[in-house]
């Protein structure tokens, strides 16, 4: 890598940010001019973070109306990516406070897909997701607590990881549900994404070459998907492309696996406890968060508690089954796209549809990868890869598998400026 040419590399990061920022919505904040970090393995890589990270010297908002926090230090996460040379030239817009699926921002306004304007980043990490698919940076860091990291990196047509839980700090991230929550990096191909991974979690990831793998597809969580024919017909034509790699696929029982109620109640007393204070000095939300913290606040200690029995029983079902296959795969989510305004897909709620595939996963505290599937559309469509706990590692290799063999890969939203990648 010639550091040498960082500098422009990160001007013409923030020039793009800045020109495609009023049609596009993706960032909070723009830096006006930056110093690159120095040397290291992301020496002079513009980056974008989302706006509930710390970042010292600037105002983390959580994309809420009135949380205004004068960040004094770094996140653990960022400061990681700074000490490697990465350069932050930015902070990324989101749904308020992390607690949904669309980054329709009542307070900011809605970040907007860089594929089409008319349509839904997903969220909750929907800018950090936008500014990697409109190749302003080739890196941007988001968190995942129910779907957050992956289902805008499929919506958006990137790549994603959602980490084991704990395998990055958390430190310095504002809380959504702190047994759950997850920080993790999105990015515009598997080398970047797992460098990001490596350097934020201070772990190595392997480079041996991926041999056959047994790999399953839940069942009934995949049949019983809100999916539309699209999404349907790709992941077929994704298996067969598995099986000519030499993988073998196969049906997976997970019989108690997929949406439930049980989600809202597992969450409900740390989402409560994290926004009390707020609530109890009457602080404004918009009305779909507003709406979910009131469900929130009205779940029983008993129903709490059954919860907790579900997310248990989630962990050992997805225990049991990575003990017979080597990694699960789902799409990502089960339709291309969600139009901004419509609170509806189909005959469901959009975040019903949107989360299907995602949210369990968080509840499991399993690591799982969005993968953009190539020549399935504008934007492609999302292959998720599902694996055993602290196997990120296998996640990565598998999916630099697939991108190698133009199974996956990335390519910038139409319109987008060249982007300004790594290598």
């Amino acid at each position: 890598m010639d550091s040498s040419l960082s500098p422009d590399r990160i001007d013409r990061a923030i020039e793009a940010a800045r020109r495609l920022n009023p049609e596009l919505n993706i960032f909070t904040f723009i830096e006006d001019t930056v110093t690159p970090s120095g040397d290291g393995p992301l020496a002079g890589v513009p980056v974008a973070v989302k706006d509930m990270i710390d970042h010292a010297g600037r105002v983390t908002t959580c994309g809420s109306a009135f949380y205004r926090y004068q960040a004094t230090t770094t996140a653990a996460s960022i400061a990681a990516l700074e000490a490697a040379g990465a350069t932050v030239i930015g902070r990324t817009g989101m749904h308020e406070w992390a607690f949904g699926f669309s980054s329709e921002n009542p307070h900011w306004g809605p970040v907007r897909n860089p594929w089409d304007p008319r349509l839904s980043t997903g969220g909750s990490s929907g800018g950090s997701a936008a500014a990697v698919a409109a190749g302003i940076v080739p890196i941007a860091v988001g968190t995942d607590t129910g779907g957050s990291i992956r289902v805008p990196s499929a919506l958006c047509g990137t790549f994603g990881l959602k980490v084991t839980y704990g395998r990055i700090p958390l430190t310095g991230v504002f809380p959504l549900v702190p047994s759950i929550d997850s920080v993790g990096p999105i990015a515009d191909s598997v080398e970047n994404l797992s460098l990001a991974y490596s350097v934020m979690s201070g772990e190595p990831v392997g480079t041996a070459e991926i041999g056959s793998l047994r790999i399953g597809v839940p069942e009934p969580w995949f049949q019983e998907a809100p999916m539309s024919q699209e999404v349907a017909d790709a992941f077929s034509h994704t298996v067969a492309s598995l099986s000519d790699l030499g993988h073998e696929v196969v049906e997976v029982s997970m019989p108690d696996v997929g949406p439930s109620h049980h989600i809202g109640w597992a969450l409900a007393e740390e989402v409560r406890e994290v926004h009390r204070e707020f609530r109890e000095q009457g602080e404004v939300y918009g009305e779909d968060v507003a709406l979910r913290l009131t469900d929130a606040e009205a779940v029983s200690e008993q129903e709490a508690r059954a919860g907790r029995v579900w997310q248990g029983q989630m962990r050992s079902e997805f225990a049991g089954a990575l003990s017979n296959v080597d990694l699960l795969i789902t799409p990502t989510v089960p339709v291309r796209s969600k139009v901004i305004g419509e609170e509806m897909i189909g005959d469901r709620h959009y975040r019903a549809v949107l989360s299907y595939f995602a949210a369990v996963v968080n509840h499991a505290l399993h690591p799982a990868i969005a993968m953009p599937v190539l020549g399935t559309g504008a934007p492609p469509l999302s292959l998720q890869a599902i694996g055993p706990i602290d196997g990120e590692s296998l996640l990565l290799g598998f999916a630099r598998q697939l991108e190698r063999a133009g199974v996956v890969g990335f390519v910038v939203a139409e319109g987008g400026p060249e982007a300004p990648g790594t290598g």
